[in-house]
């Protein structure tokens, strides 16, 4: 109670200096308050002095050092100070929760010793509750939000990640057509004499054609043999090479090529009677010339070798082959059994017994479908292909052209009687394996036999194909401008 007596007399004291020195008179109620409150504070902070203003060190009471801090702060500031914190610390903690990856922040780490000892135990404990709820707020909506699932995107914005392989292909594709744009075209002397060797032959940059698949509608077929008949044709394309007949007429005393056709147009006419497959006929015809080119004929023997070469084939071709009674029979008894065996045996010892042997229709075939455009049947086309095809027959300078060669020809002269277009398509040439400059001299002797066949005296072929059974298929106008 002295003390504080002592002090307040001080104060009073100190007031008249403190008035004249400013100029004015104050208030002495207000005087007296702001005295009171130093006295006050001064007294309320004496206990916690002598408790905290010490530390140990060494075994000696030494001061601690003296704070900055203003020793007039009230219990009202420290509380908005504290409120201004927590304040601070919850607000950019709100939108923390929106990302799936955010964490809570750590919490503050813990008051040093080193702080201001003029804060009232209320202050401090304010100041510590506001640190605990910003350490906590930011935690409380993530259970929310790991509950919460994202709702399923919608099925048409789903896109598609291509591989990398295919955007790297993208890339180089478009980087080297941008390069390539930029790059100035530079009409090299190699290219420009490559250019002019390609006009001066004819070959333009004309865009290829596709290829047809022709065994598409046989591929449930099992006799057609798709798996195997491209190899078919390779080795029947080979072998057409292989005991070919020669120019043998020249070399026949007795035997010129109007004798030749004459037998063959019997032939045919034999061939019709007895109804036999078309096979039969052109192997009967490779028999003959063949033997002819080997072996010197009389003239009266010739229909005797024609007969025995039919019934060769016949034998190797069909089921039920005629015998030799019947041969007798169609030749008018113009020669007996023992000379049409003998001479079988003649032919198939000149020729060595090689009757396996590809001809003509044997490209005929596949031919026709080539030229039916994916059609399963083009009745039209394929009786106009036999019918130049049997016209070649009796065609003596025909004899020694390759079979397919014969075969493309009869093709592209009914393509071209029929006036199909385009005459030569690329399928064609892939399976024949000629081009149409090839087959133009074989085409011309068929359509000048056909131009000729209504007034010739063989008129066998023509009346064959005049009649309903193939359509009257050698009625049609011939394709004269192709022999102009």
């Amino acid at each position: 109670m002295a003390t504080r007596n002592h002090n307040a007399a001080a104060a009073a004291a100190a007031a008249p200096q403190l008035l004249h020195n400013r100029g004015g008179v104050p208030a002495l109620g207000k005087q007296k308050a702001a005295a009171a409150g130093r006295a006050d504070a001064m007294n309320r902070r004496a206990p916690l002095g002598d408790i905290g203003n010490v530390r140990a060190a060494e075994g000696k009471l030494q001061p601690q050092e003296q704070v900055s801090r203003p020793a007039t702060r009230s219990f009202a500031a420290q509380v908005v100070k504290a409120n201004s914190i927590k304040n601070a610390a919850i607000a950019p903690a709100r939108p923390a929760p929106r990302k799936a990856s955010a964490k809570p922040p750590p919490p503050p780490p813990q008051e040093q010793v080193s702080r201001p000892v003029t804060r009232s135990f209320g202050a401090q404990l304010v100041k510590a509750n506001s640190i605990k709820n910003a350490a906590i707020a930011p935690a409380r909506p993530a259970p929310r939000k790991a509950s919460a699932k994202p709702p399923p995107p919608p099925p048409e914005h789903v896109i598609e990640i291509s591989s990398d392989s295919d955007q790297s292909k993208t890339q180089s594709e478009s980087s080297a057509s941008s390069v390539r744009s930029r790059r100035k075209v530079i009409n090299t002397l190699t290219s420009v004499l490559s250019a002019r060797s390609k006009a001066a032959c004819g070959i333009t940059d004309k865009p290829r054609q596709l290829i047809e698949d022709i065994d598409k509608l046989d591929v449930n077929n099992e006799l057609a043999v798709v798996d195997y008949i491209e190899d078919i044709y390779a080795f029947y394309k080979t072998a057409q090479h292989e005991s070919r007949p020669c120019d043998y007429i020249d070399a026949q005393v007795e035997i010129n090529s109007k004798m030749r056709a004459i037998l063959a147009d019997w032939i045919i006419e034999v061939h019709h009677k007895f109804e036999l497959m078309p096979e039969t006929l052109y192997l009967t015809m490779y028999i003959i010339d063949q033997y002819l080119s080997l072996q010197p004929v009389l003239r009266r023997e010739l229909q005797l070798a024609g007969v025995s070469a039919m019934l060769i084939a016949c034998k190797y071709e069909e089921i039920w082959a005629p015998e030799v009674n019947d041969f007798i029979l169609i030749s008018d008894s113009a020669y007996s059994r023992e000379q049409i065996l003998s001479m079988e045996k003649g032919i198939l010892n000149r020729i060595e017994w090689n009757l396996t042997v590809p001809t003509s229709y044997m490209f005929l075939v596949r031919f026709i479908k080539a030229a039916s455009s994916g059609i399963k049947i083009d009745k039209e086309m394929e009786n106009m292909v036999f019918f130049f095809a049997e016209l070649s027959l009796m065609q003596y300078g025909l004899v020694t052209h390759l079979p397919s060669m014969v075969a493309a020809s009869a093709v592209y002269a009914a393509r071209l009687t029929l006036k199909r277009a385009p005459l030569w398509t690329d399928t064609l040439k892939h399976h024949t394996g000629f081009t149409e400059s090839e087959i133009m001299e074989c085409t011309k002797m068929l359509v000048s036999a056909h131009l000729t066949a209504p007034e010739s005296k063989l008129k066998v072929v023509y009346k064959k194909y005049s009649s309903e059974q193939f359509g009257g298929v050698a009625l049609r106008p011939p394709a004269v401008e192709i022999c102009k």
